[in-house]
């Protein structure tokens, strides 16, 4: 919607074709129904792609700012929340209104609810099938997303397009998604529903935010963030302490007589403190362990260390990294290098951004590049 109503006002004459009944239903159901429509720290480094400069050209020229202007001139209500975050006071339904009212300045046409049967590219033109008619143009735009949130109607379509193309694609995978713990782990699956902030690590990237066990793992903000950068097979470490946290000697020498559990559940919730201590096994109070014995185990609560045995999948990520290669596209136009007139935009490229809007902004910016380029 972001490029069809750019290049319609533009003059460009559009056609939108979606497979689903109604606009923008990822829209509709993000930021719990009020649309985390940008991040006010949005920047290229908060992106993962295989090559990290892609995103800067179409982030710079569209900025979080550019947005909001759009949505107050709009007249739509918005706040923000924690680490620039920007939502709607009201509805996410206001965000695609807007964008359907743009696209309505811009005469953009559009074809919801037909699935395309037909595609073709000959002598520089487009041909493409959609429910009963068949259309041409000189240009196309994959716009289609990712696979993630199938019940939505997510498909890896984008990749289908651009592999007939010749466009290499860069293997897709769930990003933004809760992890799955394995049967070792097994006493963290009894603290399903219990949430604390932690520091979530996984190689040189760490998040401060708010970690939640569930029945089959991990998830929550901090999770979730991590999730993005964790491949198969590695380790992810947690840091339970908050910071400013007792040191356990220290606690020895202050409350000799209390136990492991009751320490931590000062600053943890009382059934992770319980599963904690559990896990770590000390017996008795902190005075009978020696110093070493409590330091070790500060050094193990600030980096406890766990091998996810996978995660809940597209079902559950909130985008899919990976994507249609950007070394195949321009990173001014987000047209493709060598198919005259082919372009692609959003999630359906290898651009993954933070959990926070950052993806939403992806979307603006690089909608607006291709629509300006159109």
């Amino acid at each position: 919607m972001m490029c069809a109503s750019t290049a319609g006002q533009r003059g460009r004459s559009v056609l939108l074709i979606d497979h689903a009944n109604e606009a923008g239903k990822k829209i509709l159901i993000s930021g719990g129904g009020r649309c985390n429509f940008t991040n006010l720290h949005t920047s290229p480094e908060r992106f993962i792609s295989a090559n990290p400069h892609f995103a800067k050209s179409a982030l710079r020229r569209y900025r979080p700012e550019d947005f909001v202007e759009l949505v107050e001139r709009h007249h739509i209500a918005w706040h923000e929340k924690t680490l620039g975050q920007l939502f709607c006071d009201g509805s996410a339904k206001q965000i695609v209104a807007m964008l359907l009212h743009e696209c309505a300045k811009g005469h953009v046409e559009l074809g919801f609810g037909r699935q395309v049967s037909k595609l073709e590219h000959a002598d520089g033109v487009y041909r493409v099938s959609y429910g009963n008619e068949t259309v041409t143009a000189p240009a196309l735009v994959i716009a289609t997303g990712g696979p993630s949130i199938p019940k939505m109607g997510a498909t890896g379509f984008a990749y289908d397009i651009a592999r007939r193309f010749g466009l290499a694609v860069v293997d897709p995978r769930p990003a933004l998604v809760p992890l799955t713990l394995g049967s070792e782990e097994a006493l963290f699956k009894s603290l399903s529903g219990v949430a604390t902030d932690v520091v979530a690590r996984c190689g040189k990237v760490e998040f401060r935010e708010a970690a939640l066990f569930t029945h089959r793992g991990l998830s929550g903000p901090a999770i979730l963030q991590i999730s993005s950068y964790w491949k198969q097979g590695e380790e992810i470490g947690i840091d339970f302490l908050p910071p400013g946290s007792a040191r356990l000697v220290d606690a020895k020498r202050s409350h000799p007589r209390s136990a492991l559990r009751s320490v931590l559940a000062h600053t943890l919730p009382a059934r992770l403190a319980e599963a904690l201590d559990e896990r770590i096994g000390l017996s008795g109070d902190l005075a009978n362990s020696p110093d070493r014995v409590l330091e070790g185990i500060q050094r193990q609560l600030s980096d406890w260390r766990f091998r996810p045995n996978g995660t809940e999948g597209f079902a559950k990520a909130e985008v899919t990294a990976g994507g249609i290669s950007t070394d195949e596209l321009s990173s001014q136009t987000m047209q493709a290098k060598n198919v005259r007139g082919l372009y692609a935009i959003g999630e359906a490229v290898d651009v993954t951004g933070w959990l926070g809007g950052y993806n939403f902004q992806w979307a603006w910016a690089s909608g607006t590049a291709a629509g300006i380029a159109l």
